[in-house]
């Protein structure tokens, strides 16, 4: 489905878009769906992290990139983005401090949390603060034309009796899949399977469909591991302070303090900003 479509984005600010979006124009699969109660839940309490090496899909040997069954075109792009960065010129969306986003969010290396009610279940990401909502109440996903690209998309999903909760998400912003740059189009459409294997085990069975890119279907498993440490807890970080990411030759490049292009952290960047903007200069004080 082509559209466009205008959203407000804040109470100043208004985007448009015009593209394709994967609608879910057949429902997810309803097998042996269940209403969870509060005590019917399962246990999936305390912090995770992904197991395995920081890529999407740990199934593959090489290290420099994916295999997903990419169209020749998609894969000509993506091999040229790969001997890029082995000849050390590599650029990531991250470096403007963009959210991952979903799908690429599962395959960030920092810590994760599940919180789970009878109608939602909510999966935070310490990465930018990244929040996925996934509805269990039963409700669909919004009409076609009331969709537009997301970070992480729309999800709905439901409870197996065996404590397998089945998700379904789409609306998806055009992105990549993790740091080695292999694309995914606005049609991406994802279904997981999401199981607790044992105590210290999650593991997120994914069924990746994206028309535009994909000769077929991709089949990738994540697992995650729980963390016992009581201290360890989720904070609230901002990535633009203290970036010392930027952008050189189309490259991402790192610069240390004092450098040209770094941006000094806390009050004091704040002081720094403010004597080049009038409006922060009188929020200072």
């Amino acid at each position: 489905m082509t559209l466009r479509k205008c959203v407000v984005l804040s109470f100043t600010a208004l985007a448009c878009f015009t593209g394709t979006l994967a609608t879910a124009e057949t429902k997810p699969a309803a097998a042996a769906s269940v209403k969870m109660t509060w005590d019917e839940l399962p246990d999936w309490s305390g912090l995770w992290v992904m197991e395995g090496r920081i890529i999407f899909d740990n199934s593959g040997k090489d290290p420099t990139r994916q295999f997903p069954p990419l169209k020749p075109e998609y894969e000509a792009r993506y091999a040229a983005i790969v001997k890029d960065a082995v000849a050390g010129k590599e650029f990531d969306p991250l470096t403007y401090c963009l959210p991952a986003g979903f799908p690429r969010v599962l395959a960030e290396p920092f810590l994760q949390e599940l919180v789970l009610r009878p109608e939602s279940v909510y999966w935070i990401h310490e990465q930018q603060n990244e929040i996925r909502r996934i509805y269990t109440d039963g409700r669909s996903h919004p009409p076609a034309d009331e969709l537009y690209p997301l970070w992480e998309g729309h999800s709905v999903g439901h409870w197996e009796a065996d404590g397998t909760l089945v998700v379904d998400t789409i609306s998806l912003r055009e992105g990549i899949y993790d740091r080695t740059g292999a694309p995914h189009s606005t049609q991406l459409h994802v279904t997981e399977r999401i199981r607790k294997i044992d105590a210290n085990t999650i593991e997120d069975q994914l069924t990746l469909v994206d028309p535009v890119v994909l000769t077929k279907p991709w089949h990738v498993v994540k697992r995650y591991k729980k963390l016992n440490d009581p201290s360890l807890r989720i904070d609230h970080w901002a990535c633009e302070e203290d970036n010392r990411a930027v952008v050189k030759d189309g490259s991402t490049d790192l610069v240390l303090p004092g450098e040209g292009g770094s941006k000094q952290p806390g009050a004091a960047g704040f002081r720094e900003q403010a004597e080049k903007t009038p409006q922060l200069k009188s929020q200072e004080k």
